[in-house]
């Protein structure tokens, strides 16, 4: 049996034990815990190189991600842009920019173009995005597939057309796809069809009332102007010519009294934001074909 002496020495290396476990698992945990701190600290500042333009896009709502951020010169023998996505924290680089002095702003989905700034390459350039006010002002920056999707087809009932005398469908429209098909490749082939200039009337044939009359006028006066206007005379009498012109009249009707397109488009995802987008202008103010 153990005397008191030899109790209380075991005791005492015992107690002097488990406090250096003690120490040695809090030094563990504390040393964890710098390690884990130390990964989750922000990314640092976003690397660039001279020839290109970086920065995090942020709004009031925080971070922007899947928004684009654009740089357009004109230094330059032609017009030029790059335009990139942001990530998932807002950052961006516009990498291999020419020299020259670019006019740099944030476009995307839920907002409207923010301020241009000016910058050159290899500068670093935080931008503050701006939300849309409506969701009217948010539209305005859908893609044109958007908006071309209000307009209106004759339902598959109407099909095959009755002629000038019957439902105004030319009696070649065998079925609605004849109809869709001359829609998307003889006009949508060489016309944006839900971009901005074509979804609204120009002030020089703009309707001086509110009639369907009026605006069908306008949609005649449209396609006689320009250099494709024997073409489009041919494919609006495929369609049946009156039939087709109070259809396109409806669709810019609806939209200049504030229809909006019924889905919204999503922001950029995944590996879609790891586009890059470089855009020379080309051609001239007057001639497309």
């Amino acid at each position: 049996m153990r005397n008191n002496r030899e109790e209380g020495f075991v005791k005492t290396r015992m107690i002097q034990s488990c406090m250096a476990a003690v120490t040695v698992l809090a030094a563990c945990l504390a040393g964890g815990y710098i390690s884990l701190n130390a990964q989750q600290r922000p990314a640092p500042e976003v690397t660039i190189g001279g020839a290109d333009l970086g920065g995090v896009v942020t709004s009031r709502n925080g971070a922007e991600a899947g928004v684009w951020v654009i740089a357009e010169t004109t230094g330059l023998p032609t017009k030029f842009a790059k335009a990139v996505v942001t990530d998932d924290r807002g950052r961006y680089v516009v990498p291999e920019l020419p020299k020259a002095t670019y006019n740099v702003w944030v476009r995307g989905y839920g907002l409207v173009d923010s301020p241009k700034v000016k910058a050159t390459p290899g500068q670093h350039l935080n931008l503050t995005a701006v939300p849309a006010p409506t969701a009217a002002a948010a539209a305005e920056y859908y893609p044109g597939v958007y908006w071309y999707s209000m307009l209106r087809i004759p339902d598959k009932s109407e099909f095959p057309g009755t002629g000038p005398d019957g439902n105004g469908i030319q009696a070649v429209m065998k079925n609605q796809h004849y109809w869709i098909d001359t829609l998307k490749n003889s006009c949508q082939s060489c016309h944006a069809l839900g971009s901005k200039g074509i979804r609204t009337i120009p002030k020089e044939w703009e309707p001086s009332g509110n009639s369907i009359q009026t605006s069908i006028q306008a949609w005649t006066l449209r396609l006689q102007a320009g250099q494709a206007k024997t073409n489009m005379a041919v494919t609006l009498n495929r369609f049946g010519g009156q039939k087709a012109l109070s259809l396109f009249a409806d669709w810019t009707d609806r939209i200049a009294a504030g229809e909006l397109p019924l889905t919204k488009p999503e922001r950029p995802q995944g590996v879609e934001r790891n586009v890059v987008f470089s855009m020379w202008e080309w051609s001239t103010p007057k001639a497309y074909l």
